[in-house]
């Protein structure tokens, strides 16, 4: 338990922090998530076009922070591979 003024403070940045955080990622993890499941249900087009909204909320968390620049990157690359590839 904090005891000191600024510790309680930072409990409470924190858990602020936590939360605005949980949204970028819940966020992305949805996105990808149903971009998978259309892929495999062999919708490609629609996936196709899922993935500028993907893009757009990975860029968003690693701008903001919430995410590494290359972490973002990565996933973008990830499954831009991962529906092309399911394409042909």
């Amino acid at each position: 338990m904090a005891i000191t003024k600024s510790a309680k403070k930072s409990i409470r940045q924190t858990k602020r922090r936590k939360a605005h955080n949980l949204i970028y990622k819940n966020k992305i993890k949805n996105l990808i998530k149903e971009a998978r499941a259309l892929v495999l249900q062999k919708k490609i087009e629609e996936a196709k076009k899922l993935l500028p909204s993907i893009y757009e909320a990975l860029d968003k968390s690693a701008k903001v922070g919430v995410t590494k620049k290359n972490t973002a990157s990565r996933k973008k690359s990830r499954m831009t591979k991962f529906i092309n590839k399911s394409a042909k």
